[in-house]
């Protein structure tokens, strides 16, 4: 039930395994966005990603029940809705040269389906602009994607958990 901070010259990366221990609170400011919990009545019924000047699109739903939604990739209970991520997000991931940081919550499996935010994260990644992200510790010793791991061989990884994740380093 931790979640780890990679830092470096490159970037920052927060990843975690539990819900709640305050990794949006770290976002504010430059290009970037979070996700966030959609609940009804006291239940999560989805995720919404939120770009960091407020607008917003939903990530994923428990609820959504239309002929479009069920072609949609599911995580758990969750129908994932590519196209309304994408629509957001990709234009938040374009380089500009006034863009001094990039934050990104998340890199996990939701978004992983898109097949455009993983080439857009390396894209960052592999340029000098600085990126703090944060990414899931996968559960059942799955890994993280390859690429992201040869692009964060840089990186310090820094162990976190609802007791220490305001005191980064």
């Amino acid at each position: 039930m931790e979640f780890g901070s990679v830092s470096a010259a490159h970037g920052s990366v927060e990843s975690g395994t539990m819900a709640g221990v305050g990794k949006c609170i770290l976002v504010t400011g430059p290009p970037g966005f979070f996700s966030q919990e959609i609940r009804q009545g006291g239940e999560r019924v989805g995720f919404e990603v939120v770009t960091l000047d407020g607008r917003r699109a939903r990530l994923a739903s428990s609820t959504i029940s239309s002929p479009e939604s069920r072609q949609w990739p599911a995580v758990g209970k969750y129908k994932v809705d590519i196209a309304s991520f994408e629509s957001l997000v990709l234009p938040e991931l374009k380089i500009r040269e006034d863009t001094g940081l990039f934050i990104v919550d998340e890199v996990g499996k939701m978004e992983l389906f898109s097949s455009y935010f993983f080439p857009a994260i390396l894209n960052i990644l592999q340029s000098n602009i600085p990126l703090l992200a944060t990414v899931p510790i996968p559960k059942f010793g799955k890994d993280i994607p390859a690429g992201l791991c040869v692009n964060l061989c840089s990186c310090k990884v820094e162990e976190s958990s609802r007791c220490n994740h305001f005191d980064f380093g």
